[in-house]
């Protein structure tokens, strides 16, 4: 792909958007003065890219028809064998659909993105295969991760794995039934509003969220630099512990790295709760929505870790509640700038860039009435923002953030651990075929509360079941201490231990 100098009448439709007056003089003056810049842009393009070398052979595998895939779970089926050796050896692994497998089909959800065949592996993808895992394929997510639903994939929803009908949580959807249904050990997620949490949560698994910083997203789909994660999906807490020691530590590419303290997070799994101050967030389970089944079911998982020898304490920190309006224009403005308008990646970070991704989802720009409603939502909201305001409230989001995070690290001073529900409610049904807008979007959105916060203030943050509720799973949130992960593991793997979540 070759740059060309714009021509005059180009040229002219350039100013008008820059609000700048030229005349035709000006015109040639500038076509002129720009030809070295476009020069330099095509020595660029003759430039041989950044494309990491793809270690192990796969083939693009294949789409399962129903009978194979009932729940509508996985994406493609295709099986990478990893090393001969390593931590992850007899480990079968399933990634969400936002993560780079080379040479397999990737499509994020959204039929805007079908077709587009990454050309390498993803940092971590790597280093499990690296680690002796293998690669069972790639398991659908929401439509560009837009959703804590599961309801807007393009390909229509993932159904619950306790109940067909059902919400399975969202984005990472697909991970969360994989997982739950047994059909891989292990599977990785993507979360900027809690979208390894919700479905972890939904679905009766265990979701961690590491802190901001800890694992590389080099290779995954952005939706927005500040909040995104990516993190382990597991049917028990050593598995999960276990695979974030695989995944964790700077990769050289990705800016948000933080010089992370990589820790053997397996080792805390001996180390039990005793003497462990737990405090209970009572704004947690003051959320809209909120079920006092749900309620009821964590706050008897808190008198159990309380039996096993932590200290456990009703606390109050009353900023959580403002906590989702202020990751809103983070979340909304820099999904609209830097997912949509910047081709996936935008400007101005030291990221390893794919450039065949950012030419594919230029795409979208065509098809924009196939995109999911949450997705077009969220599309013109932040473009009527940016439009009409700015990015004054996005600016000063990030700043308010930090006073959050304040208000939880002066809590984490005290306390070792935060517990509250994961989820308000558990898994709602899933709209059925025809539903408005309006119940496709709230469907969405409206279990995020408790979630979203914590993917602004970057604090760890881990979903593990602790019941049952008509049969759907309940999902308890225990926070940390940023790169603290290991006081998560303690407690988390302490409760499983104490008994069949199932019958809590």
């Amino acid at each position: 792909m070759s740059v060309t100098l714009p021509t005059p009448d180009q040229l002219r439709d350039v100013a008008d958007y820059c609000g700048l007056a030229l005349t035709d003089e000006d015109v040639t003056s500038f076509r002129g003065l720009m030809q070295g810049s476009v020069d330099a842009y095509n020595a660029v393009a003759a430039m041989p890219d950044e494309v990491p070398v793809v270690k192990y052979p796969r083939t693009p595998g294949y789409r399962p028809g129903p009978e194979e895939n009932p729940r509508n779970a996985w994406y493609r089926r295709s099986t990478v064998k990893g090393a001969a050796s390593g931590k992850l050896k007899g480990k079968v692994v399933a990634l969400k659909d936002n993560i780079m497998l080379a040479g397999v089909p990737m499509m994020n959800g959204s039929s805007t993105l079908e077709g587009f065949i990454p050309d390498f592996d993803a940092t971590i993808v790597t280093r499990m295969l690296d680690a002796g895992a293998e690669i069972a394929g790639k398991v659908h997510c929401e439509s560009f991760c837009m959703s804590g639903g599961s309801h807007t994939n393009s390909t229509g929803p993932v159904h619950n794995p306790h109940k067909m009908g059902f919400s399975a949580g969202g984005s990472s959807s697909g991970s969360a039934v994989v997982v739950a249904l047994g059909e891989v050990d292990m599977a990785i997620g993507g979360d900027q509003g809690g979208s390894i949490r919700m479905p972890s949560s939904f679905s009766g698994i265990y979701g961690m969220k590491p802190t901001w910083g800890l694992v590389p997203y080099t290779g995954i789909m952005p939706i927005e630099i500040f909040i995104d994660h990516t993190g382990p999906m597991t049917a028990n807490v050593a598995d999960n512990a276990l695979l974030l020691e695989v995944l964790a530590g700077d990769d050289g590419y990705d800016p948000r790295i933080k010089a992370p303290k990589v820790q053997e997070y397996t080792k805390a799994l001996r180390e039990g709760v005793q003497g462990l101050k737990i405090g209970i967030v009572k704004e947690g389970f003051e959320q809209v929505g909120a079920e006092a089944s749900v309620n009821e079911s964590v706050k008897e998982a808190a008198k159990r870790l309380a039996s096993l020898g932590a200290t456990v304490e009703e606390i109050s920190i009353p900023m959580h509640m403002l906590a989702p309006a202020i990751w809103t224009p983070i979340g909304t403005e820099g999904m609209t700038q830097t997912m949509m308008y910047g081709d996936g990646y935008g400007l101005s970070r030291s990221d390893l860039y794919s450039t065949s991704l950012m030419d594919f989802h230029r795409g979208w720009r065509g098809q924009a009435d196939s995109l999911s409603e949450t997705t077009k939502m969220m599309l013109m909201l932040g473009t009527y923002i940016n439009n009409n305001f700015g990015p004054r409230y996005y600016g000063k989001a990030v700043n308010m953030s930090r006073r959050l995070t304040a208000a939880y690290d002066k809590a984490l001073a005290t306390y070792d651990l935060l517990l509250m529900p994961t989820t308000p409610m558990k898994a709602t049904p899933l709209p059925a075929p025809g539903a408005s807008r309006e119940e496709q979007v709230g469907r969405a959105f409206e279990m995020i509360t408790n979630t979203a916060p914590f993917d602004i203030t970057h604090h760890p943050a881990m979903s593990l079941p602790c019941g049952m509720v008509d049969g759907l799973p309940v999902g308890l949130m225990l926070i940390g201490r940023h790169f603290d992960e290991p006081m998560i593991y303690r407690a988390a793997h302490a409760f499983e231990q104490s008994g069949d979540w199932k019958t809590m």
